[in-house]
């Protein structure tokens, strides 16, 4: 027992001297949360990922704390509890507290590189749309951030009507974006494209044939190694659509690619699970 205090009480201490370390070096703390971006993308083991993430969300808040106004470490911050809150929290009531904290630190990071974002969660359409016009390259991560979170955010208030209000707006920002998005990130930005489109029936508004064309646009930009564009295409459209030959086609295809791909490797192994767990649904589904 007393070897077990002494153990915590050895990491509460270099924790508190990572931070203190963290604190007084602003480009350390820069590469720090995007560091552990990589890392987390890179990692093979999702229960890894899993289970150790809350004790970094919680090293990246004490940092913004000390650098509340560093637009790098908001943004980096965001696009992590965007994926943790998505990705790895079932509960609806954790995603939905989880991903408004992804938000709120995307809203931050906006105002603090880009003026007019200032007021985004607050402006009309035609106010917002008008605002995308002054973007430029400058501007283009924190604006994804922004993006990606509303998109998490979205998804986990789905029962919200307001959030859902949201969606044409992150459809323009995200087209807005695109000439200033590396060729190698487009594939995320189609992809994100694909899911605003065929997150509701054409009923009520949805977009299924302009998705599957984003979606299969997101697949030839990244040469089919985003796993998780074909998830989506198959749960999205194929599902939306009752496309079941389509739908058990992208699947099978997830299950037979390697997953272990450089940024992209995490995600890819989670579409694995995920594929398995549609294609053994899929039979209840059509």
């Amino acid at each position: 027992m007393v070897k077990d205090m002494k153990l915590r009480q050895f990491r509460r201490a270099g924790l508190a001297t990572l931070l203190l370390v963290l604190a007084g070096c602003g480009g350390l703390v820069d590469r720090f949360a995007t560091n552990l971006g990589e890392a987390v993308f890179n990692q093979p083991d999702p229960e890894i990922i899993r289970d150790g993430m809350p004790s970094y969300l919680i090293l990246l808040d004490s940092l913004i704390e000390g650098s509340p106004d560093n637009a790098s470490l908001l943004s980096s911050a965001s696009d992590i509890y965007a994926a943790y809150g998505a990705v790895f929290v079932r509960d609806e009531t954790r995603a939905k507290i989880l991903t408004a904290r992804a938000l709120s630190y995307a809203e931050r990071a906006v105002c603090e590189r880009f003026e007019p974002g200032c007021s985004w969660p607050d402006v009309t359409f035609d106010e917002f749309e008008a605002s995308l016009e002054r973007l430029d390259d400058d501007h283009a991560t924190v604006a994804n951030s922004y993006a990606l979170a509303s998109l998490a955010y979205i998804r986990a208030h789905s029962d919200d009507w307001a959030a859902l209000a949201r969606l044409p707006h992150i459809e323009s920002l995200l087209l807005s974006l695109v000439p200033f998005t590396e060729e190698q990130q487009l594939g995320a930005v189609y992809n994100y494209l694909g899911v605003l489109n065929t997150l509701r029936p054409p009923a009520l508004g949805g977009k299924p044939e302009i998705g599957r064309d984003y979606f299969e646009r997101a697949i030839e930009m990244t040469g089919g190694k985003d796993l998780a564009v074909k998830v989506e295409f198959a749960r999205g459209y194929a599902r939306l659509v009752y496309d079941q030959e389509l739908h058990d086609a992208l699947l099978n295809d997830v299950l037979s690619s390697p997953a272990e791909v450089p940024g992209l490797t995490l995600t890819n192994t989670l579409a694995k699970d995920d594929a398995r767990a549609l294609l053994d649904s899929g039979a209840d589904y059509f």
